[in-house]
């Protein structure tokens, strides 16, 4: 709008309304132009913030396609039968550590076996030699004890 057209207006107004009611006329509309104002602000801080939210989901919808997508790819390298290749591995590694702990408890005991056998001639020696109060060979007995801490 140009002057002359708000000039005309005024004039108008003036005719209209008189000069008592056109200040409180004016006063009138300048409060309902500020209220207008105030709404049309709120609608557009309202747009801004949904284009704002829009935005923010449709990021967040990014990241979790990636999310998706990386998930999906790491499932197809972990298949089924590489689970399965992998618990073989797995049990055959077992098996062999079972098979290694079965042979070293085989070698201990047969090493405690001997050295049993070993005591018990030594014992069976020395209980006949005090029911026949002989005197025990302690060369014999010193022999055997080296003997028996060497395969322990």
């Amino acid at each position: 709008m140009n002057i002359t057209e708000l000039l005309i207006i005024a004039v108008v107004a003036i005719i209209v309304l008189g000069p008592e009611k056109l200040p409180k006329t004016l006063i009138e509309i300048a409060k309902l132009l500020k209220v207008v104002k105030k709404q049309i602000n709120d609608a557009k801080n309202s747009i801004e913030t949904e284009i704002k939210l829009s935005e923010l989901k449709e990021e967040a919808q990014k990241y979790k396609d990636e999310i998706a997508k990386a998930n999906e790819s790491v499932r197809k390298k972990l298949s089924f039968e590489e689970f399965d290749e992998i618990k073989k591995d797995l049990q055959t590694s077992v098996d062999e550590i079972n098979s290694s702990l079965d042979s070293v408890s085989k070698s201990l005991d047969d090493k405690v076996g001997s050295n049993t056998t070993q005591t018990n001639e030594i014992l069976e020696q020395k209980d006949e030699a005090i029911l026949e109060n002989k005197p025990l060979n302690q060369a014999k007995i010193n022999e055997n004890s080296q003997d028996k801490a060497q395969n322990v």
